[in-house]
């Protein structure tokens, strides 16, 4: 469903906000380890979740990546839309130019129905809330989460 990109970058935000809730930055080098990412890969996303202020990052001996009250508001949805694009919210599963709900296509109406579940499913809840979850031991980052 998502982007390999989108599922880094998942993680990734995630085991940030992990790590921000028991007080700590990470670097790119950790992250990546942790989600199982190629480091080069893994900053090259973090960078744009930066830029797009889904998490922070500072420089400095203290520094690394980081989210606070200023990144509480995002979900999965909005980081989705700055890695994945916002295709899987918007346009025609076939391609056409001309779909809508006076000119559907063959998928549109049972597409439509997914897309209300997916937008449901990744704006639920924020990116905090998915870390909270994993810290209390409810879902896992991967197999094994330390």
């Amino acid at each position: 469903m998502f982007s390999k990109a989108c599922q880094y970058g998942i993680k990734s935000v995630i085991y940030i906000w992990k790590q921000s809730l028991l007080g700590n930055k990470v670097g790119a080098k950790e992250i990546a380890e942790h989600v199982d990412a190629p480091e080069p890969f893994t900053a090259k996303i973090l960078q744009e979740l930066v830029r797009k202020n889904i998490v922070g990052s500072q420089k400095g001996p203290n520094g690394g990546f980081y989210a606070d009250k200023a990144h509480e508001k995002y979900t999965l949805r909005d980081l989705v839309e700055v890695l994945d694009g916002d295709g899987l919210f918007h346009g025609c599963s076939l391609g056409l130019k001309e779909c809508s709900e006076t000119n559907p296509c063959p998928l549109h109406h049972e597409i439509k129905k997914v897309r209300s579940h997916v937008v449901n499913m990744l704006t639920k809840k924020s990116l905090k809330q998915l870390a909270e979850e994993v810290e209390r031991g409810e879902t896992v980052l991967a197999r094994f989460d330390i």
